[in-house]
C-alpha cells in the first residue's frame, strides 16, 4: 500500500507543489495523519529532494541566457564518471547535470546573465577540466515548455466563423 500511496502523492505534487497535506488527503481519501506521515518519510528518504516554483524568467528580466552544453569526456580510476559528476555539479552556474547515453557523455544545462558571461564559464571552468574531451554549446532561443508546463498563453481565437 505505501508504494502505491507514495505515488499517488508524488504524482499530484510534481504538478502542484503548493497541495496540502489537507488538500492532499481530501483527493486520495487518506487520513490527513497519513498524508502527514508519508510526505515526511519522502523527504527524509530524499525522493522528495524539494519543492520549486516554476518561473517565466523572460517576463521578469531579460537578462536570462541559459545553455545546453554537451560534454565529451574520458572518466578517470574506478570512480568512473561520478567524480567528474561531483566536480561539474558543484559549480553554481549549473543547473542541471545528466549523464547520457550516446554521442556525448554529460549534458549540462547553465544559467547566466548573457551569453558572453556563459562562454567565460565553459572555457575558463568546464572546458579546462582535465578529463573534458570537448564541449558543445547550444544557446536557448525561446522557451516553449518546461517541465510539462507550456509559457505561451492560449490566444482566443477572434476570427468569425462562417457558415455557408
Amino acid at each position: 500500500m505505501r508504494k502505491e500511496l507514495d505515488e499517488k502523492i508524488l504524482k499530484l505534487l510534481a504538478t502542484n507543489s503548493r497541495l496540502t497535506d489537507y488538500d492532499l488527503s481530501l483527493m486520495l481519501n487518506v487520513p490527513q495523519e497519513e498524508i502527514y506521515e508519508e510526505i515526511a518519510y519522502l523527504e527524509q528518504e530524499h525522493i522528495i529532494c524539494g519543492y520549486r516554483t516554476l518561473i517565466d524568467w523572460n517576463k521578469v528580466s531579460e537578462d536570462d541566457v541559459t545553455a545546453l552544453v554537451e560534454l565529451r569526456v574520458t572518466p578517470q580510476g574506478g570512480d568512473g564518471y561520478q567524480k567528474l559528476a561531483d566536480k561539474i555539479k558543484n559549480f553554481p552556474q549549473v543547473e542541471t547535470l545528466y549523464l547520457m547515453s550516446g554521442a556525448y557523455d554529460f549534458l549540462v544545462t547553465i544559467k547566466g546573465k548573457s551569453i558572453k558571461e556563459i562562454s567565460l564559464f565553459i572555457s575558463g571552468k568546464l572546458a579546462s577540466i582535465e578529463e573534458v574531451q570537448s564541449t558543445t554549446t547550444h544557446f536557448t532561443l525561446t522557451k516553449y515548455k518546461e517541465l510539462g508546463v507550456s509559457f505561451e498563453e492560449e490566444k482566443d481565437d477572434k476570427r468569425m466563423v462562417v457558415t455557408p
